[in-house]
């Protein structure tokens, strides 16, 4: 593999719960077409989400308008295989990295999606059986058979990421991590430096913390809430949803938020919390309203 280099839009778009959304093919390529007229091109998928459905549903809204395609990146995920009633062969959920299951998994992401190639693939979640070579000759066959451009990680550490890394020609482009202030392990794990020193941008799910900040009442969350709240009056932001996002951005890694909403009006929020600046002081009054106490 060549050296790459892959670009993100400012914001993606995430699409895990679309089978929740009860969405007609039309009403789906409305909301794709209403995020790329926003800026926001990455859409981000994987094969599990919606019991193997979201990938289905995207491919069939692509079906009806495919010059979209050129104007998007299409990135997924592969290696859980959850113990779905739709697949009663298993009965544990458990991970596979092997080279085996990633070409496969992708080809049936491909069709699935309907498309030729994926701009890029993820390995789900780290596997303690994972073999590095078996997942860079799969990176490598997929990449010479044009259906791969590039490739990343998912929730790994930066001992797997790096393992990973050691056995690929081209550089991993990103690690997709949970981040939010209710879920700051990686601000102090070593994560994000690394991908700051290897200047490769993480992708950020759950900003929002699925909605915990919002609707939970232990003392963490109130905290939260109150101190963004304030901080929301104080650089005009509509709601707290625009502090979080514009947080999430201020790290120096330049993480690129998820988005994962089927509500365009909630997606403009998001994507306008780009004009939202916070300075240092509001930023580390959200990390200490989150840890309960000062920096040292």
């Amino acid at each position: 593999m060549s050296e790459s280099h892959f670009t993100f839009s400012e914001f993606v778009a995430g699409f895990w719960r679309m089978e929740s959304w009860d969405m007609t093919p039309m009403q789906r390529l409305s909301l794709i077409e209403q995020y790329l007229e926003l800026g926001v091109t990455t859409m981000d998928h994987a094969d599990i989400y919606g019991e193997y459905q979201c990938e289905t549903l995207f491919g069939e809204a692509l079906a009806l308008k495919p010059a979209l395609r050129q104007q998007m990146q299409i990135v997924s995920k592969c290696g859980i295989k959850p113990a779905f009633a739709c697949r009663p062969e298993r009965y544990v959920n458990h991970y596979d990295t092997s080279c085996e299951h990633i070409i496969a998994s992708v080809e049936h992401s491909l069709k699935q999606l309907n498309t030729d190639y994926l701009d890029l693939l993820l390995i789900h979640r780290p596997d303690p059986l994972m073999d590095a070579d078996a997942v860079a000759e799969a990176f490598k066959s997929l990449k010479q058979a044009g259906k791969v451009q590039h490739f990343g990680v998912s929730n790994f550490t930066n001992a797997q990421f790096s393992l990973l890394q050691s056995r690929l020609d081209a550089p991993l482009v990103t690690n997709q991590v949970e981040l939010s202030p209710l879920a700051m392990s990686t601000l102090h794990d070593g994560t994000l430096d690394l991908c700051q020193q290897r200047r490769i941008r993480p992708m950020a799910w759950s900003c929002l913390a699925g909605g915990k900040i919002f609707e939970t009442t232990n003392p963490q969350a109130v905290r939260l809430h109150q101190t963004l709240k304030l901080i929301a009056e104080q650089v005009g932001a509509q709601d707290i949803s625009q502090v979080i996002y514009a947080w999430v951005r201020m790290l120096p890694s330049r993480p690129v938020p998820l988005i994962g909403s089927g509500n365009i009006e909630r997606i403009k929020r998001a994507v306008a919390s780009n004009e939202i600046q916070l300075d240092r002081q509001q930023w580390f009054s959200i990390w200490q309203a989150s840890m309960g106490h000062s920096v040292p």
